[in-house]
């Protein structure tokens, strides 16, 4: 909203309007439920994901996870730049990273224009800490905040500067703070990493761990979906 951006939200609890402030619309709808969602995304030029769950749930995770960015880009009627926040460490295989990396694709498949962070560990930074790095590759494994750290609130400032930003376009990055102050221009910082493979479905320079011909057949058949759509 600081920035003169018109913003919707979506809550599943009607009560959670009050955790906004005034001027946002706040509509109530479920994101693993795809016939709940056409009010929120009905003339939109921008979504920004910021859903998850953890734990080792395989079915909250694929509905989650996965099932929300199904469900947005399902009933999308026009193309929307895409904000999509995973995590670092999205491309350890695990029942909770697999449904995200998959999200990750279908965003890459469908040939909107996207920018994909992978945050570290929200909130551990020290209070020196602020100076943002953009990683790709997704190298670090640990599980723990030594696999980076960075605040919600630059998160939050990274997510809504990609929406207007070319040089943002088509990249997927891993979000860290370290030592030093905040930088004022993110440019800079887009502008300094290759985009993503322009075929394929995984983001550059990416462990190929998860390939698409052992994957779930609904899956393979979701990416078929969307593939190409909005291009």
């Amino acid at each position: 909203m600081r920035r003169g951006y018109e913003t919707r939200a979506l809550v599943r609890d009607p009560a959670q309007a009050r955790l906004f402030p005034d001027g946002v619309q706040v509509v109530v709808g479920d994101l693993t439920r795809a016939e709940t969602l056409h009010e929120a995304v009905a003339g939109v030029t921008g979504i920004i994901f910021t859903h998850g769950i953890g734990g080792n749930d395989p079915e909250g995770a694929e509905q989650v996870n996965y099932g929300a960015v199904r469900n947005v880009l399902g009933v999308l009627k026009a193309p929307a730049r895409i904000a999509l926040m995973t995590a670092v460490g999205v491309t350890k295989p695990s029942v909770w990273h697999d449904w995200k990396r998959r999200g990750e694709r279908l965003v890459r498949a469908s040939g909107l224009p996207y920018t994909i962070v992978r945050p570290g560990w929200f909130d551990y930074n020290a209070p020196d800490q602020h100076r943002l790095v953009l990683r790709q590759g997704d190298t670090h494994w640990a599980g723990s905040p030594s696999d980076g750290v960075v605040a919600r609130a630059q998160i939050a400032q990274v997510l809504v500067a990609s929406l207007t930003s070319s040089a943002a376009n088509r990249k997927t990055f891993e979000l860290v703070a370290e030592q030093g102050a905040a930088q004022t221009d993110l440019e800079p910082l887009f502008s300094a990493l290759p985009a993503d493979p322009v075929a394929g479905y995984d983001g550059i320079r990416d462990r190929d761990n998860l390939p698409l011909a052992k994957e779930p057949a609904a899956v393979v058949r979701d990416l078929d979906a969307i593939r190409g759509r909005f291009e």
